[in-house]
């Protein structure tokens, strides 16, 4: 297979960006990231990240002029509108420190949540509309590959039985019912950086997935893995009470979250499963500890109808 030449491309793009902002650039390069959704290289302090082959210039270039308008909520993009290479849109961003995957203990749960409350409470766009929050369109292109890659595993059923069960706006087959709130899309603590860099403020970063949609998508993968039992209660505790804190609108400020969280953190549920099963189908292996307790939880799900949000 001849290699791709979007890498060495991308490398060379963000050293020459990077030394057009700085001349006095100390180097250093490094890969972040090389999936076939997205290409991301660093370079000193400028990184640059090819997006989704299909990703639409003018959707991403509203999502970067939102980001500019949020500093102190998302990190603001270095140019306001995409570039191109080889056929990809390419964006440009200032570095910031990640979340340490070996530091568990230290992971940034009040700052998330904070974070969200005060995009959720951002004032959507009214000149130029968001198109809508692409979380439960991604769930249902993960569903899609589950019944195309593994028709027949015995994980499929329990994980399109959940499925099935969910409303139709989850499942991206319906509009959703909130379509003037600001919501990020894809959170979990990958989607943290601290800029600038190495101690920073907390920031949220990857813009791909935001538009206007129902806020509660937002707490629901921290939410799924706290019911299939992946987050530890008080985790999950932390990044609840700073949400609510923060007055975030996706959740009553007391009470019980679970009707406003229990559609979305199902879906997030299944999505989690579908893309488990169809990786360890193509690695041609057994489900591993975790991927079985997250298709136990579909099977546990599809029997019992999500719960209604209070309206």
């Amino acid at each position: 297979m001849t290699p791709s030449p979007l890498l060495p491309a991308l490398t060379t793009h963000a050293r020459d960006t990077a030394h057009a902002r700085t001349p006095t650039c100390p180097c250093g390069a490094a890969t972040l990231a090389d999936r076939p959704d997205a290409t991301v290289v660093r370079h000193a302090g400028t990184v640059a990240k090819a997006h989704a082959p299909d990703a639409d210039p003018a959707e991403l270039a509203l999502r970067l002029t939102v980001a500019g308008r949020l500093p102190g909520i998302l990190l603001p993009p270095l140019t306001p509108v995409p570039a191109d290479l080889h056929g990809r849109c390419v964006t440009h961003w200032p570095y910031g420190t990640p979340v340490d995957p070996d530091a568990p203990d230290a992971a940034p749960w009040e700052a998330a949540a904070t974070l969200l409350a005060r995009l959720h409470r951002a004032p959507a766009p009214a000149a130029a509309p968001l198109p809508p929050m692409r979380g439960p369109e991604k769930a249902a292109r993960a569903l899609a590959r589950l019944r195309a890659a593994a028709p027949h595993h015995p994980a499929t059923a329990p994980v399109l039985r959940a499925w099935a069960t969910l409303p139709a706006w989850a499942r991206d087959e319906a509009p959703m019912p909130d379509t003037s709130t600001l919501c990020h899309g894809d959170l979990h603590l990958g989607q943290l950086v601290r800029h600038p860099a190495p101690d920073g403020p907390w920031l949220l970063i990857d813009v791909d997935d935001l538009g206007v949609g129902v806020p509660a998508w937002d707490l629901a993968r921290p939410a799924a893995w706290y019911a299939c039992g992946l987050l530890p209660p008080d985790e999950w505790d932390r990044f609840l009470t700073a949400y609510r804190a923060a007055a975030g609108p996706a959740v009553p400020g007391d009470g019980d979250p679970w009707p406003a969280l229990d559609a979305p953190a199902r879906a997030l549920t299944a999505q989690t499963a579908a893309r488990a099963v169809a990786k360890a189908v193509a690695e041609g292996r057994p489900l591993d500890e975790v991927e079985h307790s997250l298709v136990d939880a579909c099977a546990r799900m599809a029997p019992v109808p999500p719960s209604r949000p209070p309206s």
